[in-house]
């Protein structure tokens, strides 16, 4: 829609944002910043016409290890936020009414609101003034633990909509497809919040004190892998882990693999993979006295690093396979809603979903492949380079609404009946 985009104080090593159209400047065009609620809708309206910026990896290394500078990385961030922040929430008021009556889906919506306007207070403030560089840093730090419980709370929203509506294939395709978009979006926006609030609060990560922020620019996934495993014995325990390396053509082997990449984002996939395959290996094997370990191969080439996690849990029938990636479905029963605890991670739907979409983030995939009446292999893939490693990020465009406005069509391909053959019924036209 828009053609380029010029930032006020463009980032030396950081790609500048794409417009759909326009000409960007910081407020000649929009309402003060200090707008009551109301007004916010101008403000989405405004920063949705302008694509997100994705970043490399090697950007975020680079930005944050040879040109940290507080004042550039505040300028970028106060108009790259709200541009992400913006496009997503055009995509909110495209779910199905009856969804966002939910009081979860509203409670969200207006923690993305409250956020929005928090940001939008810093657009005409001076980043020469140090102590607007700290007010930024704390209101950060504050929208960031305001959306701790994004993810479990729209999930909770996604059951109180399916116990309440009878569900059809389109809504439910439709709601698969803004939920991935959803909390890709938010990966990426905490991503952001995170390096800057990590980089410039002038503090140190005693456990990982060579991390760029949330980066480490050495991840040795074999040591990752070991935690994770541990972890999940905590839960648990009685398993055996194998692990295995294997390096690519020039790759030294005997050495330890390692990649720049955020630890934590690996923790959560491997967390999710390992807590599966333990709990399908014990229903499994319930009646023996021995368990069959849980093997992983990881393996370095020169594009893709590869993670396998096999186990010996049964598997699951082929056509199941795409329901385990559905917001829509579990195989852990539901959560009671309206506790006040926190809500617990099995149960929602989104376990695999998500950390599939964390292995995408940086151009990775997480896939399964099970063979029924044997077990599943688990493998994330994660790009070698980080020049290769950039962010994956949802834009609202025309292209979006279409995807939203798929009806149901007769299937061109003959559907299969149930019901056994009658050769002597005579053919019918269609």
């Amino acid at each position: 829609r828009l053609a380029t985009l010029r930032l006020v104080a463009p980032p030396s090593c950081l790609s500048s944002p794409s417009l759909k159209g326009g000409t960007y400047s910081l407020a000649s065009d929009l309402p003060a910043a200090s707008t009551p609620p109301q007004r916010v809708p101008k403000h989405i309206e405004h920063f949705s016409k302008f694509s997100p910026s994705p970043l490399s990896m090697k950007q975020f290394l680079d930005f944050g290890s040879i040109n940290a500078c507080e004042k550039t990385s505040f300028a970028f961030l106060r108009q790259e936020l709200p541009v992400r922040l913006s496009n997503i929430m055009k995509e909110i008021n495209l779910l199905p009414n009856r969804l966002l009556t939910t009081a979860s889906v509203q409670t969200v919506q207006s923690w993305y609101i409250q956020s929005l306007m928090e940001i939008l207070e810093f657009l005409d403030k001076n980043p020469d003034d140090f102590k607007v560089l700290g007010e930024f840093v704390d209101a950060l730090v504050t929208i960031r633990n305001r959306h701790n419980d994004v993810v479990p709370t729209m999930a909770q929203g996604i059951i109180e909509y399916k116990e309440a509506f009878p569900q059809d294939l389109v809504t439910n395709q439709n709601i698969q497809y803004f939920l991935d978009r959803f909390y890709m979006s938010r990966i990426s926006i905490r991503m952001l919040i995170n390096q800057h609030t990590l980089i410039f609060d002038g503090t140190l990560n005693p456990v990982h004190p060579n991390t760029i922020g949330s980066i480490d620019p050495q991840c040795e996934v074999g040591d990752v892998v070991q935690g994770e495993y541990e972890l999940c014995l905590l839960i648990k325990p009685f398993f055996f882990l194998c692990v295995s390396f294997c390096a690519g053509k020039k790759k030294k082997k005997n050495l330890p693999m390692s990649i720049v990449y955020v630890p934590s984002h690996l923790y959560h996939m491997l967390f999710e993979l390992f807590k599966n395959a333990m709990r399908a290996t014990i229903e499994t094997h319930d009646k023996s006295n021995t368990l069959p370990p849980i093997q992983v191969r990881v393996s370095l080439g020169d594009e893709d690093m590869s993670i396998k996690v096999s186990d010996k849990g049964g598997g699951v029938p082929f056509r199941r396979i795409e329901n385990l990636f559905s917001y829509m479905f579990s195989t852990a029963p539901a959560p009671q809603i309206g506790e006040h605890t926190r809500p617990p991670l099995a149960g929602f739907g989104y376990g695999l979903p998500i950390s599939r979409l964390y292995a995408q983030y940086f151009q990775g995939d997480l896939q399964l492949y099970s063979m029924e009446g044997h077990g599943t292999d688990a493998v994330i893939y994660l790009k070698a380079l980080s020049t290769d490693s950039i962010e994956r990020l949802p834009v609202y465009n025309k292209t979006t609404l279409k995807n939203y406005k798929v009806s149901q069509e007769v299937d061109d391909w003959c559907i299969p009946s149930k019901e056994p053959l009658d050769l002597s019924i005579c053919k019918v036209p269609k």
